[in-house]
């Protein structure tokens, strides 16, 4: 059997420059946008609101995130898209502004999600330029380093603005992330490349790229991204008085417990990105069955603080590994519609960020206490096993279909 072409291989495929500084854009939304669970004391204390209520205001992100991914993707179809990122960029630093300079409770409520559509535009966005940028058998890995800013947002950003909430109060969070996303722009500006926009028959069009909800096989990608996604932010959006309440850690252990996740976040990661383009089901079914019962664990263990420690750092690994796969799918699955597949991922991972903090605070609003957000997560996370299993299932007969030869005809050609 002839060996494989060392360029067919996708550790040989070498990934351009414009992909990292996309990536590290990503860590300026990812910051913000995990950020709060950081500062989600200071900050409910200072508003006169509740944990359960703070804990909305991730879910306030990603519903922004949810409606402005196919919004903005649909509407910036026919524009140039290093133009649409910095745009979209450049809203997004000011709705940090905004947060740090908002009065009330539901004056943040509101730029939380203003600045969540502008993420979810530059996630569409930039996935789609990201995957445009690298041959067919390098995605997952282009999707690694895109994943991986939110990896480096975990353990830089996140535990960088817990300390900053603090010490200097969780304001200066905001004006921080703000200062991150004019870095992100001057990278945009000078070293993501200018693409002109199609024409004739290349050029984007809205009714083609919306086939693709056609699919069973994009909807099963979705509703599994979405379970995972929910599986660890109903966790991890409460992890910080999950830490001080149950495992009796001092508040100011939290920083570092966030920058452990991110630890594992940006390994799992790496290890991600290496081997899903080889073994994609296998990537997803490994990670989201780790999640499992990873989350089953720290239910169980949460009151013990190595354990409480130890499991947060694992959650990292084994929530970041099945990234890359669970993009790659969707991209795959829609491949004549990359601009909104990646925006229906972004969309489909932040239902799952909305619907996995707000069943999180129902359990602790229902009185079962901050570990029986791990249940919750445990539970959404074994159902995304589930979903893989007839994503794979599906994916295997549509491949038996198109390798089959053509029946022959038994009637004369007229």
């Amino acid at each position: 059997m002839p060996s494989t072409p060392v360029a067919d291989k996708p550790s040989a495929v070498r990934i351009p420059l414009s992909v990292y500084i996309l990536g590290l854009s990503v860590f300026a939304l990812g910051t913000s946008e995990f950020m709060l669970s950081g500062i989600l004391q200071p900050l409910a204390r200072d508003l006169g609101v509740s944990i359960p209520k703070a804990g909305l205001l991730v879910s306030a992100f990603a519903v922004g995130m949810v409606v402005g991914a196919p919004v903005l993707a649909a509407a910036t179809l026919r524009l140039p898209r290093r133009t649409t990122l910095v745009g979209l960029l450049a809203v997004f630093m000011l709705g940090q502004v905004a947060g740090a300079l908002a009065p009330t409770y539901e004056v943040l409520f509101v730029s939380r999600v203003l600045s969540a559509l502008a993420c979810a535009g530059f996630w569409a966005v930039g996935a789609a330029v990201a995957v445009s940028l690298v041959p067919g058998n390098a995605r997952a890995r282009a999707m690694a380093i895109m994943v991986g800013g939110l990896s480096v947002a975990n353990i830089a950003g996140v535990p960088a603005g817990s300390f900053l909430g603090q010490q200097a109060g969780w304001r200066s969070a905001f004006w921080a992330v703000a200062a991150l996303a004019a870095v992100g722009l001057v990278g945009v500006l000078t070293l993501v490349p200018r693409t002109a926009v199609p024409t004739g028959d290349d050029a984007p069009n809205l009714r083609r790229e919306l086939r693709i909800y056609r699919d069973k096989q994009v909807w099963l990608a979705l509703v599994t991204i979405a379970l995972n996604a929910g599986a660890v932010f109903a966790l991890f959006s409460y992890l910080a008085p999950l830490l001080t309440d149950v495992a009796g850690l001092p508040e100011s252990w939290v920083p570092s417990v966030l920058a452990l996740f991110g630890i594992g976040g940006l390994l799992g990661t790496v290890l991600g990105g290496r081997i899903a383009d080889a073994h994609l089901f296998g990537t997803m079914y490994g990670g989201i069955a780790a999640s499992t019962a990873v989350l089953a664990l720290l239910a169980l263990l949460a009151e013990y603080r190595f354990a409480a420690i130890a499991l947060a750092l694992m959650l990292g690994v084994t929530a970041f590994t099945t990234a890359p796969a669970l993009n790659a799918r969707i991209f795959n699955a829609a491949d004549a519609a990359p601009t909104l597949a990646g925006a229906t991922a972004t969309a489909s991972f932040n239902i799952g960020n909305t619907v996995g903090p707000w069943l999180g605070g129902l359990a602790i609003s229902a009185g079962w206490g901050y570990a029986a957000v791990a249940w919750v997560g445990a539970v959404m996370a074994a159902a995304g096993v589930a979903t893989t299993a007839v994503s794979s299932r599906v994916h295997a007969r549509s491949r038996v279909v198109a390798a089959s030869p053509a029946p022959k005809r038994e009637y004369a050609e007229v």
